[in-house]
């Protein structure tokens, strides 16, 4: 599929979420589960705000992922390698690097990362369903293309700009309630993309003719 069409890897992507799905359906089955915690409950009360420790449990955990996958991209050999691919998969190879083995690498460190993200959800969330990774990572995209494609930072303010979005719009008397929160951030998006389509703190690139 990496020589193929862009449509063909992006079929094949949803086919194979449809076939995780149903494999979650076996493990997981059709109801919500609950899970027990290992994280510290309670909370800080600040000026009536409640700051729960499981927040800043995960607020201590990202940071430090979000420092060394920015220093893997931007320091290392490897992440070198992983920017030349992407941007031209024919002149990396022309250069020596081993495409097929950066794509592996980069697909185990995506997977990677997004295993230890389901796992702070579920210990923060407490809740798990067959069907929860669509959602989640529809909001995991919406975030990345909010925050601006290919910035690793942009991506996670983009990701705490939703959060605190659909918390404002639920918790707030003039909002819009919680059924209305995906279309209030959708909506944002679309407005955000209209006046800014590189996204929050991306950077417009020069195509050369």
């Amino acid at each position: 599929m990496r020589r193929a069409p862009r449509l063909a890897p992006l079929i094949t992507a949803v086919g194979v979420s449809f076939i995780l799905q149903l494999v979650g359906l076996q493990w997981n089955g059709s109801k919500p589960q609950q899970w027990p915690s290992v994280l510290p409950r309670g909370f800080f009360d600040w000026g009536g705000v409640k700051i729960y420790i499981s927040s800043l449990v995960v607020i201590a955990v990202t940071a430090p992922m979000l420092v060394l996958l920015t220093w893997v991209v931007r320091r290392t050999k490897m992440g070198k390698a992983m920017r030349a691919t992407a941007q031209d998969q024919d002149a990396a190879r022309l250069m020596g690097i081993n495409v097929n083995r950066v794509i592996s690498f980069t697909f185990l460190l995506g997977g990677a990362l997004a295993g230890a993200a389901g796992l702070m959800y579920q210990q923060v969330v407490g809740t798990t369903s067959y069907n929860l990774g669509y959602q989640l990572g529809l909001i995991a995209f919406t975030s990345a293309v909010l925050g601006g494609i290919g910035n690793l930072t942009g991506a996670v303010a983009g990701g705490v700009l939703i959060g605190l979005i659909q918390g404002l719009n639920d918790g707030l008397p003039f909002g819009f309630g919680q059924q209305w929160s995906q279309s209030v951030v959708f909506t944002i998006l679309i407005l955000l993309m209209v006046i800014r389509p590189t996204g929050l703190l991306g950077h417009s690139q020069r195509e050369k003719v």
